[in-house]
């Protein structure tokens, strides 16, 4: 499906995965982990912190939407109770908050 000398972006690991395939048309795979700058200590680990508020100052002016499903404030036994029961019910959409860590 993809045109000669087309670019593949992954964030996920497939079980299996026949690269030979993406010789033929020159494709490139990337993958990408979002940890691998800390992880490594990439020499541009500034660039983490760069895109991260970028992305925050997207989401402040509503271009795109994060995936938080419900915000249950403060972090207290209480809020951790109800936030696993959401999570065990098995019907929760979305992130499930807890702040002020």
């Amino acid at each position: 499906m993809l045109a000669p000398f087309g670019k593949i972006a992954m964030i996920d690991d497939p079980e299996s995965l026949d690269v030979s395939k993406l010789k033929m048309k020159s494709l490139s795979l990337h993958w990408e982990f979002m940890f691998a700058r800390s992880m490594f200590n990439a020499k541009d680990l500034i660039e983490q912190s760069k895109l991260l508020n970028h992305v925050a100052e997207l989401i402040d002016q509503d271009h795109i939407q994060t995936t938080i499903g419900k915000n249950l404030g403060v972090i207290n036994a209480a809020n951790l109770r109800i936030a696993h029961a959401e999570l065990e019910g098995g019907r929760s959409i979305g992130k499930i908050v807890l702040e002020g860590f």
